[in-house]
């Protein structure tokens, strides 16, 4: 494993620890529980270690939060075409190395339309639980539109002490 690898890794490892360790604040909706916490780690994940590292990073928080009993089935579909969506929008060239951060703010558009689809068509019905389209938007919206909001300050304010 190369020197680059090592350090995505552990700060993959890092970031979904934060996330678990932020999972006691949450606000249940419906069949869900919000973590606006988990939407900061993606944006962040996203921006700092590309797509698969950031969805990696999601998808270890999520089964860690499963198996705690803190999280539910919904965790997957609502954190990884988060961290995805943010992942591949900082590579593209209209959010240059200055702009990176830009991207954290399109974690609602992985996390929303594509999160709550995949929960409402296939997610849902697979675990019996039944919600529409239109409400599980809103709740996964609640949560993602804070959460990186959160780490859209987060990554400024580590670009303006130190610049990544």
């Amino acid at each position: 494993m190369n020197r680059e690898a090592i350090r995505k890794l552990a700060l993959a490892g890092v970031l979904a620890a934060t996330a678990v360790l932020l999972s006691g604040i949450s606000f249940p909706i419906g069949p869900t529980r919000c973590y606006p916490f988990q939407h900061t780690v993606n944006a962040v994940a996203g921006v700092l270690l590309g797509p698969w590292w950031a969805a990696g990073a999601a998808l270890v928080a999520s089964v860690i939060r499963n198996a705690m009993g803190t999280g539910t089935i919904f965790a997957f579909p609502g954190s990884l075409p988060g961290a995805l969506v943010v992942g591949f929008a900082s590579r593209l060239p209209i959010f240059g190395k200055g702009r990176r951060h830009w991207a954290t703010l399109l974690e609602p558009l992985g996390t929303g339309p594509i999160g709550a689809s995949l929960s409402a068509y296939l997610i849902g019905p697979a675990a019996g639980k039944v919600a529409g389209f239109g409400f599980l938007l809103s709740a996964f919206l609640a949560s993602s539109i804070p959460g990186a909001c959160l780490g859209f300050v987060l990554l400024w304010a580590m670009r303006r002490i130190k610049g990544y």
